[in-house]
């Protein structure tokens, strides 16, 4: 596990997470997945610590009301969702480009595991994934 910092683009946000870039990173074909071209990384909750930014943060749930899409008010960026999954129980969803200090060549050798929310199917991936 490695200490990687992240924020907003205005910077009002940030946060600390433990992230095991090895074990990979997520891509989702939900609606707002798809419109927001999420990228992210989910580590348990107790592995994410929002360091500044609380009061700039602003929160939309739909449909189950399930997950927390957490955007930083001043200058709109997704920085991270909250949920629960059979998984990793509660979990934090950092999207790697709020991600500040991770190297783009750690990045790009780390798995990404297609998830098919659009179909409540978060062990299978979905049939198309180019898009994503």
């Amino acid at each position: 596990m490695t200490t990687y910092h992240g924020s907003c683009h205005c910077g009002a946000v940030r946060y600390e997470a433990d992230i095991g870039i090895a074990a990979g990173t997520i891509k989702c074909n939900c609606s707002i997945c798809t419109k927001m071209r999420f990228w992210a990384i989910q580590v348990p909750s107790g592995a994410f610590r929002l360091l500044s930014g609380d009061a700039a943060l602003s929160e939309y749930r739909f449909h189950t009301k399930r997950d927390g899409h957490y955007f930083c008010r001043r200058c709109g960026i997704n920085v991270f969702s909250t949920g629960r999954s059979p998984r990793l129980g509660a979990f934090h969803a950092v999207t790697v480009a709020s991600l500040d200090d991770l190297p783009l060549e750690d990045l790009l050798a780390a798995p990404v595991r297609y998830v098919d929310g659009r179909n409540d199917e978060w062990e299978v991936p979905p049939a198309e994934t180019r898009h994503l």
